[in-house]
């Protein structure tokens, strides 16, 4: 009989776990079942979807494909049965493993899954937070919530919030140093920057007049590779930092950070999008996740 699915589930945990050995403990086969039931499907596609070698299997480009695609059957298969034995109502539920930046999760994330885990008391969140980009299939990730242009993509992308970019500085380096009147002013003043590849040490402006947007090039002893870190440079009074407003909100609702040119304030948006493998039957707990956030957050 052929039983492709439970192929599938076999070749899922070789791939997930990096180890035939590992995989047959998960699924209770021996390590020679694992392997040769992974051969069997790799003797029928007529490709090699993993790479042995005496300590671990990794992936081929071939496998990633064929990763990607089994997980999603799989999990196709168990929400059918799910709808079936539940009468034809979806229950969002299952392990849903979001990766987020640092500021996006302590800001929005972590405070609002009390909230999502009460209204989907059957779904499990794994929350990862970093500012690299992770590759979905890699880290086994069903969301990834990032800021900023979206490349080509086979990902699906929905967009969650825009906020503005503000210069900011601690009331400490204001009283030393002076409140800057116009964006020339920043020449004599420490402006820290971002040291990712996409980021210019340049800063837009608006004409308060004309309505002329430009660019002035800023200079800092200091760069960094996050919002939060940016954040937290501003509130030593080292310097000024520009950086999306839903980072310092609070800070500056405290007056622990004040708004520097906001008459010039080019008014650039930072878009923030929830990413995710998208296909015709998403997974009912990553709906309701992308749901859920876009309504809090987006509001």
């Amino acid at each position: 009989m052929d039983n492709r699915a439970g192929e599938m589930e076999v070749f899922v945990a070789a791939a997930e776990l990096g180890s035939f050995s590992a995989a047959g403990r998960r699924l209770k086969l021996s390590p020679s079942a694992v392997s040769k039931l992974v051969t069997r499907i790799e003797d029928r596609l007529g490709t090699r979807l993993l790479a042995r070698s005496t300590r671990l299997v990794t992936l081929t480009p071939e496998g990633e494909v064929y990763l990607a695609r089994a997980r999603r059957i799989l999990a196709d298969i168990a929400e059918t049965e799910q709808i079936v034995a539940s009468g034809g109502k979806v229950v969002p539920r299952g392990l849903l493993r979001v990766n987020a930046t640092l500021g996006f999760g302590e800001r929005y994330l972590l405070p609002l899954a009390p909230e999502f885990l009460s209204l989907y008391p059957e779904i499990e969140l794994d929350i990862s937070l970093t500012d690299g980009v992770i590759s979905l299939i890699e880290e086994r990730t069903d969301i990834a919530i990032r800021s900023g242009a979206m490349g080509d993509s086979s990902l699906k992308a929905r967009k969650l919030k825009e906020v503005r970019r503000v210069i900011v500085a601690s009331p400490a380096y204001i009283e030393q140093h002076g409140m800057p009147e116009t964006p020339q002013d920043l020449a004599r003043h420490n402006c820290f920057s971002f040291n990712f590849s996409r980021s210019l040490n340049e800063w837009p402006f608006r004409n308060p007049g004309s309505g002329e947007v430009y660019r002035l090039p800023v200079t800092g002893n200091v760069s960094v590779n996050s919002g939060m870190a940016m954040r937290r440079l501003c509130l030593t009074g080292l310097g000024l930092g520009r950086v999306g407003e839903f980072h310092i909100e609070p800070d500056i609702e405290a007056g622990l950070l004040v708004p520097v040119l906001e008459d010039y304030n080019a008014e650039e948006m930072e878009v923030i999008h929830a990413v995710y493998a998208g296909h015709e039957h998403l997974a009912a707990r990553v709906r309701a996740f992308i749901d859920f956030v876009a309504a809090r957050v987006g509001r």
